[in-house]
């Protein structure tokens, strides 16, 4: 831990400095390769604008300046002083009507008119580099011989026919880049001692939250989730926080899931054994099931065999019991097959959204031969719309046992009532016959294999004790709820699905 505070210190320590003094270094290359430059360009835009200015004042006036208006002349003469501007104004005789050189000095002023003189008769031997050139003036940089200084001129025309000539020195340029340049080092060499008298505190603010981290981090690796970071700051820092107490909780949430499944592994493993004992109970039950009708099969083929009644019909009826429990047989060792590969998680659920009413509707169709038979009334609101999600195929398959299951135990009025009812989440659908009540110790055991409350009328109409099974071997795969209740009427079985309105609302 000391080593990363220390680490981050001097890393920082390092980067403040050398950002400062790449800053300095950057800085005074840029004043001194670009500043003048700079300077002088603008110094060239200030020399366009006194040329229009004088052309105002001294471009329609031939008067001594005694004339000119006294604050236009003062505005002149302070603009040339504040900007280091010389300049001299003279009529066509050559009679100075304006200067301003430095200390006012004859020989100077006597310099520059010479100077203008020069330019005027073209006698001029300087090399001049032109800056900008109009039909009124010329401006241009060049060196003086006489002083080895270098300035930057203006020279021309008044609309009066005045003649001027106003300049200035490149040595005013460089002294102020040196200044400049003097004035951003020792600038920057302050501010570098306060980076570095601040990189303490900085250092301190900054590697706090990340020592935190760390530490946190460690106690994770030692699986100990109850520690969370605790910073207030909404930056990087703040939010990588944020997201290790959400690391820290998932992983928490995991182990203790892991842990759960590691039990429940060892609970299967221990149930080893009653698994095995419950597949010999299954085989024993199919064992017990098929006894019957291939007992019966076997009687009836050895009385065809032995030509126990020789007339047509007599062996008809002997073929038709064949036909029937071979029937039987075989539609129980399907449903058996089945029911194996519900309880075992061979079948898995493909969900869908669905209109159940529609799926209700279409099997009410098919089995309206049955239901005639039966002389059932069915009441039933096809009206409505209700989507669910689950998997449309079990789901046939459960109203089909149930609707079966209805009309098999049907009485008195003879009347079947399917309601579908919305309760938030889910869809209760149900199945209502009328007939005679299930016994109150039979119905905690309806839903078990083979179980059959009246034996004797579950052979009459064929059932195999399997149909129910299968409904509470679906209804537990989607991880939904069936059951089943007696009515004043009869007895109603019901299961739920999720209802499409809750799956919506979740999803938004």
């Amino acid at each position: 831990m000391n080593t990363l505070r220390h680490s981050l210190r001097l890393r920082l320590a390092v980067i403040l400095v050398g950002v400062t003094a790449g800053i300095i270094i950057i800085g005074t290359f840029i004043n001194s390769v670009f500043l003048g430059n700079y300077y002088i360009a603008t110094k060239q835009e200030e020399l366009v604008d006194m040329y229009d200015r004088v052309n105002r004042i001294y471009g329609s006036s031939e008067e001594p300046q005694d004339t000119i208006d006294k604050e236009e002349f003062q505005y002149l003469r302070d603009r040339c002083y504040n900007l280091g501007i010389q300049m001299i104004i003279v009529d066509t005789s050559y009679d100075i009507l304006f200067e301003n050189v430095p200390n006012n000095d004859k020989n100077n002023v006597d310099n520059v008119l010479e100077r203008l003189k020069k330019l005027v008769f073209k006698v001029d031997k300087e090399k001049k580099t032109i800056l900008k050139k109009t039909s009124d003036y010329e401006l241009y940089k060049y060196a003086y011989n006489k002083d080895g200084g270098i300035y930057v001129e203006m020279w021309g025309e008044l609309k009066s026919g005045h003649l001027f000539l106003m300049r200035f020195s490149n040595e005013s340029v460089m002294e102020i880049v040196s200044v400049a340049n003097k004035f951003y080092l020792n600038v920057g060499l302050i501010l570098t001692f306060i980076g570095i008298l601040s990189t303490g505190f900085i250092a301190t603010r900054v590697t706090k939250p990340i020592r935190e981290l760390a530490e946190l981090s460690k106690k994770m690796s030692r699986l100990e989730f109850d520690v969370k970071y605790t910073g207030k700051a909404t930056d990087e820092v703040g939010v990588l926080g944020e997201s290790m107490n959400e690391m820290s909780y998932a992983l928490e949430k995991t182990i203790s899931e892991l842990k759960v499944a590691n039990n429940e592994l060892k609970r299967d493993i221990a149930k080893k054994t009653e698994i095995d004992e419950l597949r010999k109970e299954f085989i024993s039950n199919v064992s017990h099931e098929l006894k019957t009708p291939i007992a019966i099969i076997q009687g009836y083929a050895e009385g065809l065999k032995e030509s126990v009644n020789d007339d047509a019909e007599s062996m008809e009826f002997y073929c038709d019991v064949i036909v029937d429990e071979a029937s039987r047989m075989n539609k129980m060792v399907r449903k058996l097959l089945t029911l194996n590969q519900i309880e075992f998680g061979n079948v898995v659920a493909e969900y869908e959204r669905f209109n159940i009413v529609e799926i209700i509707d279409n099997i009410l169709n098919q089995t309206q031969i049955l239901i005639k038979e039966k002389e059932a009334i069915v009441d039933f609101d096809n009206t409505k719309q209700i989507y669910v999600w689950s998997d449309e195929f079990q789901v046939e398959e459960i109203i089909t046992n149930y609707l079966s299951n209805a009309l098999n135990h049907l009485d008195n009025e003879k009347i079947i009532k399917i309601d579908i009812v919305e309760q938030g989440k889910t869809v209760r659908i149900s199945v209502e016959n009328t007939g005679e009540n299930i016994p109150e110790e039979s119905i905690g055991r309806i839903w078990d294999k083979f179980y059959k409350v009246d034996k004797a009328r579950t052979r009459e109409y064929g059932g195999s004790g399997v149909g129910l099974s299968i409904v509470k071997a679906i209804v537990k795969s989607l991880n939904m709820e069936c059951g089943v209740e007696n009515t004043p009427r009869g007895v109603k079985f019901w299961f739920e699905l999720e209802s499409d309105r809750e799956t919506v609302n979740d999803i938004k």
